[in-house]
């Protein structure tokens, strides 16, 4: 069955013209965390800033980056899904949907599109989620799981698809 995302959607590779784009998108992103901090506006921006790029530098430091790719709804930026296909594994280095996106299923459906072309590769899908990640239950629910967990910060998640269809079974027996 197609998704309602399947005509409209499409990645293409980021350009410097999307700086500030994926700089609102990182904003977004740690709106909460700001809410506590006793700062003035201008050293805000300058923390975020700072974050933005020591967190873009380390990605392209780390990462090939040939799937850094804007995600566009109807021509629109929507978000980001900046993706490894290395030859050992299928790496989310990082997805990120704009607020008016999240909780409608455009993640899932990005997901389910890196996890299909990964089982082509022949390569399991990781990705490192913060545990309080709200997304962190369509991780699990589309077969995300830590493969250890040792009390960190952030969960190393590997794609299951035994689980994946576990799930899927028993959601739709119940």
């Amino acid at each position: 069955m197609p998704s309602r995302w399947t005509s409209n959607t499409r990645l293409r590779r980021y350009t410097d013209a999307d700086i500030p784009f994926m700089k609102a998108l990182y904003r977004s992103t740690r709106e909460q965390e700001l809410r506590h901090m006793p700062f003035p506006p201008e050293q805000v921006e300058a923390f975020l800033e700072q974050q933005f790029r020591a967190q873009l530098t380390h990605y392209a430091g780390h990462y090939r980056c040939e799937c850094f790719d804007i995600v566009e709804v109807s021509a629109q930026p929507a978000g980001r899904l900046f993706v490894d296909y290395g030859p050992t594994e299928t790496r989310v280095v990082d997805i990120t949907l704009a607020p008016v996106f999240r909780g409608q299923g455009l993640g899932e459906f990005l997901l389910k599109q890196v996890i299909a072309r990964s089982q082509t590769l022949g390569a399991p899908v990781t990705m490192h989620v913060e545990r309080g990640n709200p997304a962190l239950r369509l991780y699990r629910r589309l077969g995300f799981c830590p493969p250890n967990d040792h009390g960190q910060i952030y969960l190393l998640l590997q794609h299951d698809s035994d689980h994946a269809q576990r799930e899927g079974a028993a959601r739709s027996a119940g």
